[in-house]
């Protein structure tokens, strides 16, 4: 298998297969390939693996891409963002949030992973369930925006608006903090609260969570209703996001569309 990244904002990664190789997608990802490529979607290890997926932000089904000849295909993110390349050893995997992965050789396989912390699954912005990928073979990962990369030393911390933590390695724990001070909770914009990671490991952090990016857009729709919901979406940001902030989030959006 050879692969290329290529773009700047939209990204793809074009891959080249040898007779008898195979690739991986979610669903919808696919973006082009030659007539070589035969396609078999599929529960990948039955109805509990899909189900397993669809709870960590993936789809029920898998699309399988086995070269019958020398062939070619290509896949697409569907949000601008960066293209994440990464090589894991048997028995390596990387904790990633939810909908990140795209595409991974035959070999990889997709779990769900949890949060280790019940304070951290309700307030740190991903919810208790993320994905994780676990070698051997080559996955692919695609971030929202640009990618920053942190190796965290033993014992290192790292405060981040949770929205922004894309990929970890499962060495790094994941906690909340509460932001510190009256002003900054509620005209600071950060939010209650702030997940705190902590190292040794490293992690890919993105410059534009989609939640970010919704509410941007959000904001600019005509109408109360849609208004009422950007609201409610801000509010939900500031009890930390996650389960707990959707649940206030929607209420309260709801009840200002409303108005």
């Amino acid at each position: 298998m050879r692969y290329d990244i290529a773009g700047t904002v939209m990204q793809t990664v074009s891959i080249d297969l040898d007779r008898g190789e195979r690739i991986v997608s979610q669903t919808h990802a696919m973006a082009w390939m030659s007539d070589g490529i035969r396609m078999d979607t599929h529960t990948g290890g039955g109805l509990f693996a899909g189900l397993k997926r669809a709870m960590s932000g993936g789809s029920i089904f898998i699309t399988e891409y086995i070269a019958d000849e020398a062939a070619h295909v290509a896949f697409a993110p569907r949000f601008p963002g960066k293209i994440i390349a990464r090589t894991l050893r048997a028995g390596e995997s990387l904790i990633c949030r939810k909908e990140t992965f795209l595409c991974a050789e035959y070999s990889v396989s997709l779990d769900i992973a949890f949060q280790q912390r019940l304070g951290a699954g309700v307030f740190a912005g991903e919810g208790f369930i993320l994905q994780r990928v676990t070698g051997p073979g080559t996955v692919f990962l695609d971030l929202s925006g640009e990618v920053i990369e942190k190796d965290l030393a033993p014992g290192e911390r790292l405060r981040v608006h949770a929205g922004h933590i894309g990929i970890q390695e499962p060495t790094v724990s994941t906690d909340i903090q509460m932001v510190r001070g009256f002003r900054n909770i509620l005209f600071g914009g950060e939010g209650l609260f702030l997940a705190t990671l902590t190292g040794p490991g490293k992690v890919w952090l993105q410059s534009m969570p989609i939640m970010n990016l919704a509410e941007e857009v959000a904001r600019h729709l005509p109408g109360n209703e849609e208004r009422g919901a950007a609201a409610g979406a801000g509010i939900g940001r500031l009890v930390g996001g996650g389960a707990a902030g959707a649940v206030v989030g929607g209420l309260l959006g709801g009840l200002l569309g409303n108005e």
